[in-house]
């Protein structure tokens, strides 16, 4: 059942990298979406493709930098959004949200995206970045298509053009300190 049609396809594409956001409706209402399933294609990266074909500059693989150059390069820009074959569905949420993993709401500044194989959902994560905005506690509260490996954190920054200009040139470096009980911890040494 469709829910939606967008008028923007790069935009929509980003929408399927973000898993949720909210649209405009032609009356001028916003409808919010959330992720509701999953194609089970794996999620390829445009913005590393981009670096790896020096198409863009070093440092240029920004959520700006990326719509940029599709919008300049339009055929080519449609082209390489077909090379991620992975596609979200959606459903429209309604009270709090967008809803992560744990099928909670994630919040502004305090949930982050993490790999399950690695980090507990739910559990407290401190980060120390070489981003101070990013440095702090935050709450393994999701997961996502590009969220692999034990080191690997997706910060949420909420909505707006200042989370969305934030979240779109985030990258940082640094350390993840994952907050467990003792006795969870002894029993993870135990067995590795």
């Amino acid at each position: 059942m469709e829910i939606g049609w967008a008028a923007d396809p790069v935009e929509l594409f980003f929408l399927h990298i973000q898993g949720s956001g909210r649209l405009r409706l032609p009356d001028g209402g916003v409808m919010r979406i959330g992720y509701a399933s999953q194609n089970g294609r794996e999620y390829v990266a445009i913005g590393r493709l981009l670096r790896e074909r020096a198409l863009l500059p070093p440092g240029g693989a920004t959520m700006a930098g990326i719509v940029e150059w599709i919008r300049t390069h339009p055929e080519e820009g449609r082209a390489l959004m077909r090379e991620n074959l992975s596609y979200i569905f959606f459903r429209e949420l309604t009270g709090d949200g967008p809803l992560g993993a744990l099928g909670v709401a994630v919040h502004p500044r305090a949930s982050v995206a993490a790999d399950p194989n690695y980090v507990p959902l739910g559990a407290p994560v401190f980060l120390t970045l070489d981003r101070a905005e990013a440095n702090g506690l935050w709450v393994a509260q999701d997961t996502g298509g590009a969220i692999k490996g034990p080191n690997r954190f997706d910060t949420f920054w909420g909505a707006g053009v200042a989370a969305e200009k934030t979240a779109g040139g985030f990258a940082g470096n640094g350390q993840a300190l994952i907050l467990i009980p003792p006795s969870a911890a002894d029993r993870a040494l135990a067995n590795p």
